[in-house]
């Protein structure tokens, strides 16, 4: 069976429009709850948003669906995804949902489903109730309105208030929240800390999340990072399950550098692996050969997989590492989380400048980028990518160019209808022609 609903990273769609209109949702709701009544005698389910106007709809379709089965809803209101799995792991729910789609404007949503464990539902179990949603044969009536229960969103607080080890009085710290679920959150737990707090974008409307602003569009961030003299600033997607920073200079430090940082951080203190396993980070595809030689020159393997933090996870799982992350931002401390967390990873990167007693900056520096581009063609359909020849053999053309020294990866979005190319090579000439060349190749293949 072709999948419709569960793409990397849950269902995601324009809200009102299939699979996230109001027959579908309850259809979800109702299919997970007769998963969870398989899981538990006594089943409970907590629900949070991110602040899209359509979340309040679709949690109280996906209540309406759950109740059909005899399950009952808790209601976290707005938090973030990485807050919903700790209540979900640290509570007594069977599973707990995250209606949000993360970096995406705000017309469209999405649900993200997590087990008991915090872990998001493997493909496998994804497939089944997919099957079982496309049959359902309910049909939409008046929602449920939901009430929030403000303890939920004061215990994941008071989770992360636990876990930082010292106190940051005076620092200055720049957030961009994104207008999104850590808009309230965010300013609380670093003015918690003590930390002198400049806060960008924590004006929820409904419509503005991921508008020119978050962990996609950093400019504004970066700018006013340097105008207030602070340490870093940092910059969350909607629902908060990604980390951008920006250090004190007005630079940009993703993913790959974050995890460089804290990766050496744990592993001079022996917490980079569990159960005497090598130690190892897990990454994707997609982060940058200058990742991998810098974790080498650490002494530190570099272990990829494919795009998805829950693919990550999984490796991670298999590998007793204790850190992984994509170059987007996702960032899971294994430890203390169970999925990408940006509050978390934020406060990792400021134990580590405590710690080393370095800037940002100079934690930064010595990470030797391959220059890399990552083009996005919009598709109407993703076909298979072994039907399409042409873009094939030049994928292998480039592949046989580059060798050792660059990578080639063709994809296709698993949360967005794109077709993604990225190439790295050691020269900026050698990744345009290669872009180029991969371009026209797949053009008349999508035609």
């Amino acid at each position: 069976m072709q999948r419709k609903l569960f793409g990397t990273d849950g269902i995601r769609g324009v809200a009102g429009e299939f699979p996230l209109d109001r027959v579908t949702v309850r259809a979800v709701g109702a299919v997970l709850g007769k998963w969870c009544k398989a899981h538990s005698s006594t089943p409970e389910v907590v629900i949070g948003v991110d602040t899209r106007e359509s979340g309040p709809w679709i949690a109280s379709e996906l209540a309406a669906g759950l109740s059909e089965q005899g399950v009952a809803t808790h209601y976290a209101g707005l938090i973030s995804t990485p807050g919903v799995a700790y209540l979900t792991r640290t509570g007594h729910f069977v599973a707990g949902i995250m209606v949000s789609a993360s970096h995406n404007p705000f017309h469209d949503n999405g649900i993200k489903v997590f087990d008991h464990s915090g872990y998001k539902l493997p493909d496998s179990v994804e497939h089944v109730l997919e099957g079982e949603i496309l049959k359902y044969s309910g049909t939409a009536s008046e929602a449920r309105v939901l009430v929030a229960e403000p303890r939920l969103d004061d215990a994941y607080l008071e989770f992360l208030l636990s876990v930082f080890p010292c106190r940051l009085d005076g620092v200055k710290v720049c957030l961009d929240c994104g207008n999104g679920s850590v808009s309230h959150l965010g300013p609380q737990l670093f003015e918690r800390l003590g930390a002198r707090v400049e806060v960008l974008h924590a004006s929820p409307d409904g419509r503005n999340i991921n508008l020119n602003c978050g962990a996609l569009h950093t400019e504004e961030l970066q700018r006013r990072v340097v105008s207030t003299g602070s340490a870093a600033g940092f910059a969350f997607d909607g629902d908060a399950d990604r980390c951008i920073a920006v250090d004190s200079s007005g630079n940009v430090v993703d993913g790959d550098a974050l995890m460089l940082m804290c990766a050496r951080h744990l592993h001079a203190r022996g917490g980079l692996a569990a159960n005497g396993a090598a130690p190892v980070v897990v990454t994707t595809v997609m982060s940058n050969l200058g990742l991998e030689k810098a974790l080498a020159s650490s002494g530190i393997g570099m272990v990829r997989t494919q795009v998805g933090d829950k693919y990550v996870l999984e490796e991670m799982v298999r590998r007793h590492a204790l850190l992984g992350g994509e170059q987007s931002g996702h960032m899971i401390f294994l430890k203390n989380a169970t999925t990408g967390d940006g509050l978390l990873t934020a406060l990792q990167v400021m134990e580590v400048l405590a710690a080393s007693g370095r800037s940002l900056d100079e934690l930064s520096a010595d990470m030797e980028v391959f220059p890399q581009k990552l083009l996005n063609i919009r598709v109407k359909e993703r076909k298979p990518l072994e039907q399409m020849p042409g873009l094939k053999q030049a994928v292998e053309e480039a592949g046989r160019s580059l060798g050792a020294a660059g990578r080639v990866v063709v994809r296709f979005s698993g949360t967005e209808p794109l077709l993604r190319i990225m190439v790295e090579a050691q020269t900026q000439a050698d990744v345009d022609v290669w872009v180029r060349h991969l371009s026209d190749a797949a053009a008349p293949e999508l035609a």
